[in-house]
């Protein structure tokens, strides 16, 4: 295994665990906070998305297109918001990840193994200092919210996954 594999499995490890996190649940269920102030999975999907997106831009690899004012509609002044209407449904969100981690995977193929070491994008370099770095956190970043979405699972009475 070299490099760009492991990188690879590491975003297919955070489609993996968040699309089954999330696959049981019904959309009214992703707008369930497991603590006052915790951010919801609807929000969370959304920021992961838009995120991707993002990162893909930034580091000059092609994102799948998002509906107008996406990126917008999950940032830190929405995250506190509940009503249903302001987010989308289960089915648009694991549709949207499926297109983020296939472009994330693209991109992985599309950068030269040579490099991975090179300087990240200006916007990313003091949390994501090389291009290998943010190309891993295509796939970390979905593991990290995904660890929060048990919590919900838990007060929804889903059973435990893995």
């Amino acid at each position: 295994m070299n490099a760009k594999d492991a990188i690879g499995e590491v975003i297919e490890m955070g489609h993996f665990l968040a699309r089954h996190y999330v696959e049981d649940l019904a959309d009214a269920d992703l707008l369930v906070r497991p603590v006052p102030g915790a951010n919801h999975i609807a929000w969370q999907l959304g920021h992961l998305v838009a995120a991707t997106a993002r990162m893909l831009s930034d580091l000059g690899q092609p994102a799948p297109p998002l509906p107008d004012g996406f990126a917008s509609a999950y940032t830190k002044e929405t995250a506190a918001l509940d009503e249903a209407s302001r987010f989308a449904t289960k089915d648009q969100y694991l549709a949207w990840m499926d297109q983020m981690k296939a472009a994330s995977l693209a991109a992985v193929d599309a950068v030269p193994e040579s490099k991975l070491d090179a300087p990240g994008p200006e916007s990313m370099r003091h949390y994501a200092p090389t291009v290998g770095s943010v190309l891993l956190l295509l796939g970390t970043h979905w593991l990290m919210h995904a660890g929060q979405f048990v919590p919900v699972r838990r007060k929804l009475g889903r059973p435990a996954l893995f």
